[in-house]
């Protein structure tokens, strides 16, 4: 068992493949899958609540439900007082399922169809409850009952752990399943176990605020010796390359960013973007920065060692170009040139707004492809637009807008957000697991343009430049000191 970190390189599945997993791993073991699924689930609540007392198991009909009973049974053997509050199926339950209420109930556990509610008062912050309601194959509105329950979880006063996952949020999208009455109510725990490889749920949208620490119990799953292709891998957290002795400025590309619209009255606008980018740049290793203002003017806000110029005297050809941070409706007027000339490009921001109006340039940045490999960094309203869809939609399946918006356009896509996702044509997803709600702040989009425009320079192809750039964006929030605001600009400056 091990827990989640941004080192772990593993393989998301889908439900269906998880099943089908499940006989070769059977295999495996003479012991049935779902006894050594409860086995661990049962270490791992001592390991959490080493002196907790009671044990509360909420129990629902199918698969997951059973590995909580099989829980139960280890944790009442080993002399815990446990309850276990089982959801009666309405038909049959699995075959495995069924097996493990009979062991439970051979060996003398608790089991009941309620909430033991004069029990759990007398539980305390020592002690555990562990949701074993629904599986990694929910995905129907919670019924009045499982409501309930759920909201009985809520009032425990002790730990809380979840198997596979907490109950209430979609496996697969990490959005809420909603209830019947349309209420987004879910279990909040403290600990999730995830049984034999993780659900991208558990990794995006509300499922990193739910899910607590995320532990991995394999079960004998090595992607190498039960080949299934994945729907996503981790995006692994890599140690930048030191630059070589024998190098200079030279060796590590010229970054350009091209953005920061002002008002031609007072000289006001978004310059502060585009000089965050370039920032950002600077201290992700590129060898020289320009900054090219859409307004027109030199900024005495940037870095003394980033070098301004107007965007049309460059050769653009040989350049790194970053265009859009805080380019206002400027941007339009240099988009066309920029798609078409820019060896390699960062869209972000503006620039994404106004590709998103034009067709014409939308064929343009198609037409790119490998020659002129370019990076799209949209937030979900921004990747919303480009797909002419909604975002409650994107965010209902980020891997799969991600993916089309990838295959649409022929670049690599960071769709931005909790469990950020970065996809290419013909490659396999990444979901950064790095990062917190600090990022969530004005300026850090842009500077992680600038930082994806950085490593590009560096010589990086388009989706590692993208896969290293988003893992160190989100690790620097990680690691920022709790008691020292996190804003773009310290975020900038503090790269390496």
């Amino acid at each position: 068992m091990q827990r989640l970190s941004p080192n772990l390189a593993w393989p998301v599945l889908r439900p269906a493949q998880v099943r089908q997993l499940e006989p070769a791993l059977q295999a495996l073991s003479t012991t049935p899958l779902m006894q050594n699924a409860g086995l661990a689930c049962a270490r791992l609540a001592l390991a959490i609540a080493p002196h907790a007392r009671r044990f509360w198991v909420a129990a629902g009909p199918g698969n997951n439900g059973g590995d909580g009973l099989e829980a139960a049974l280890h944790l009442h053997r080993w002399g815990k007082e446990v309850v276990v509050s089982h959801l009666a199926p309405l038909a049959p339950g699995p075959s495995d399922a069924q097996a493990a209420l009979r062991r439970a109930q051979q060996a003398g556990v608790h089991i009941r169809n309620e909430v033991p509610a004069e029990w759990l008062q007398h539980m305390d912050a020592r002690d555990l409850c562990i949701d074993a309601l629904l599986g990694i194959g929910a995905t129907r509105p919670l019924s009045p009952t499982l409501r309930d329950w759920i909201l009985a979880l809520h009032c425990c006063p002790g730990l809380v752990l979840a198997i596979d996952v907490p109950t209430g949020l979609d496996p697969q999208s990490g959005q809420w399943l909603g209830c019947e009455k349309g209420e987004a109510v879910a279990v909040h725990a403290d600990h999730t176990l995830s049984l034999i490889t993780l659900q991208s749920g558990l990794l995006m949208g509300h499922g990193r605020d739910v899910s607590g620490q995320i532990w991995l119990e394999t079960l004998g799953y090595t992607p190498g010796r039960q080949k299934m292709p994945p729907l996503a891998w981790l995006n692994r957290t890599d140690d930048p390359k030191p630059k070589l002795h024998a190098s200079h400025k030279g060796s590590h590309g010229d970054v350009v960013v091209i953005g920061g619209e002002a008002l031609a009255e007072t000289g006001l606008g978004m310059t502060g973007a585009a000089i965050l980018a370039a920032t950002a740049a600077l201290h992700s290793g590129a060898g020289r920065v320009i900054l090219s203002l859409l307004s027109g003017y030199a900024s005495d806000s940037a870095p003394p060692d980033v070098m301004q110029r107007a965007w049309s005297e460059l050769d653009l050809e040989k350049l790194h170009v970053v265009c859009g941070c805080g380019g206002g409706s400027a941007v339009m007027a240099v988009l066309a040139e920029v798609l078409q000339r820019s060896g390699q490009l960062v869209l972000d921001a503006d620039a994404l707004n106004a590709l998103a109006l034009d067709p014409a340039m939308q064929g343009a940045l198609s037409h790119r492809g490998n020659a002129q490999p370019t990076v799209l960094t949209p937030h979900p309203l921004e990747a919303a637009r480009l797909l002419n869809t909604s975002t409650a939609q994107v965010q209902n399946d980020r891997l799969k807008a991600a993916q089309e918006l990838a295959e649409r356009f022929q670049c690599c896509v960071v769709l931005k957000g909790s469990g950020t996702v970065i996809a290419a044509p013909s490659l396999t997803p990444r979901i950064n697991i790095t990062g917190n709600g600090r990022l969530a702040i004005g300026g850090t989009g842009d500077v992680l343009a600038g930082q994806v425009g950085a490593r590009m320079a560096q010589g990086l192809s388009a989706f590692d430049a993208a896969c290293t750039a988003v893992a160190q964006h989100g690790q620097m929030a990680d690691d920022w000191p709790q008691d020292t605001a996190l804003t773009a600009g310290r975020l900038a400056q503090g790269l390496i």
